[in-house]
């Protein structure tokens, strides 16, 4: 497949018309995205039931389902077992997606977001063995699931379950040779087992279109034409066996600047990767909290705060401690402050970094509140 081809519309950050209520997606910033994107001849959105709080699906049954022929796009979408008790809850769930993606069969539907524990959800409640039964009813094209967890635990689903086609991986350059998060080893291993590659988060949550002054030059001198974001888009892109690489696009700048950078987009030399990777030595020595902003922990957060939200002010303050503080005011005075955390962990359960975030919280806390 042309690079040109991987770009896919993430929607997870969509427009939003109050930055502070994630369920306000702006419908008509959406529209106009969604139909540039399309006119620039690519076909590939990715959402799930849990993105925006349920308004990513509606919202691209609203501007994309409703407004294009059903042959001019695919979409994904994802069985939150995380969410799941049981194997009644299978059905319902996937016939409310359908209705509010506005469409009758999904090209591409994952088991969402595994690691250890989910995978034992899915062999309790038989999620494999349904998901291959909606294939055969045509209402799945293509099946798969995404992956949050160890190269070891990758390996032992995919030796149980070789019927699966997809599997949707974390794939960056900051966490290619990460201990944690194994991106280089589950990559190696999924392909190994044959199977073809989604990458999710290849800018990192955006950490890596906004990277350190020193890398930023790094990357200039290499070629001052590419901006770091498309650096990341590219090393994602460049991998074989990558069928989309997920860009969750928030503006029509950005929808602009990934659509230019893939129509002329060349995979990566060895020297480019080698440059990559010494830049990501860079950044992850600055960074205190590796979140990428996902906002799972907020769904399962029952006081309802803005995790994400603070632990962005946390890294940014030792940059410009003002504005830092600033922000993290501004959210704390509509979603309670840490010090509201009762310390349940619902939200470690869902976080696909792992992070320990209640002791982080106290972390926030103690800096920007003494």
């Amino acid at each position: 497949m042309e690079l040109k081809q991987k770009l896919s519309f993430g929607l997870m950050r969509l427009p939003l018309k109050n930055k502070l209520i994630q369920t306000a997606v702006d419908h008509a910033a959406f529209c106009e995205m969604a139909d540039a994107f399309l006119a620039a001849g690519y076909r590939h959105f990715d959402t799930s039931i849990v993105y925006h709080g349920g308004a990513s699906e509606t919202a691209f049954r609203d501007c994309v389902a409703k407004r294009h022929p059903r042959d001019s796009f695919t979409i994904t979408d994802k069985m939150p077992m995380f969410l799941i008790k049981h194997k009644s809850m299978l059905e319902p769930t996937f016939k409310k997606e359908l209705a509010r993606c506005g469409v009758e069969y999904f090209d591409y539907y994952w088991l969402h977001s595994l690691n250890a524990k989910s995978y034992e959800t899915c062999e309790k409640v038989g999620a494999f063995e349904w998901l291959e039964e909606k294939k055969r009813e045509g209402r799945v094209l293509h099946t798969g699931f995404s992956f949050h967890d160890s190269a070891e635990v990758l390996d032992r689903i995919l030796t149980k379950h070789p019927e699966v086609e997809y599997v949707q991986l974390q794939i960056n350059y900051l966490d290619w040779e990460d201990e944690k998060v194994q991106s280089h080893l589950c990559y190696e291993t999924a392909r190994r087992h044959g199977k073809r590659i989604m990458i999710m988060e290849p800018v990192k949550g955006g950490a890596l279109a906004d990277v350190p002054e020193t890398v930023r030059l790094m990357l200039e001198k290499a070629d001052p034409s590419l901006s770091p974001a498309v650096w990341a888009l590219r090393f994602a892109a460049s991998l074989e066996g990558v069928d989309f690489v997920l860009s969750g696009m928030s503006t029509q700048s950005q929808l602009e600047e990934n659509t230019a950078a893939f129509e002329k987009m060349a995979p990566l030399t060895q020297e480019q990767t080698a440059l990559l990777l010494r830049a990501a030595e860079v950044i992850r020595s600055g960074i205190e909290i590796p979140c990428t902003a996902c906002r799972y922990c907020v769904d399962a957060c029952p006081m309802e705060l803005a995790i994400p939200d603070y632990f962005s002010a946390f890294n940014a303050y030792q940059g410009n401690k003002k504005k830092a503080a600033e922000d993290f005011e501004t959210h704390a005075a509509d979603h309670g402050r840490p010090g509201d955390c009762i310390a349940c962990r619902a939200c470690e359960s869902h976080c696909p970094q792992n992070l320990p975030i209640a002791d982080l919280m106290v972390r926030v806390k103690e800096r920007f509140e003494g």
